[in-house]
């Protein structure tokens, strides 16, 4: 998980602040590394699948919101993604 690029990408897609795509790429980093979605779905974490997976939650959602979204569908689906949240107080409007 290349998440230098990750960030651009999730700039590019999404906005939100240089804070929340720091949050959300730091536990798609651990995500990627804890072997989860290898173990639960036969799922490597990419960048591209990040992408693909937040951008099947609402368009309403900011950044956070997204990745949360995903985070919970994997939770009800699995179970043990909890700790993978971003903390919602981390969104910040930007200027």
């Amino acid at each position: 998980m290349d998440r230098t690029r990750l960030v651009d990408e999730l700039e590019a897609e999404f906005g939100g602040t240089e804070r929340t795509h720091r949050a959300v790429s730091r536990q798609a980093r651990d995500l990627a590394d804890s072997g989860r979605l290898e173990a639960d779905m036969d799922l490597t974490l990419t960048v591209e699948a990040v992408i693909s997976h937040l951008d099947d939650a609402p368009d309403d959602h900011s950044l956070v919101e997204r990745w949360n979204w995903w985070i919970g569908s994997l939770e009800l689906s699995f179970g043990d993604y909890q700790r993978f949240r971003v903390r919602p107080d981390l969104e910040e409007t930007p200027e």
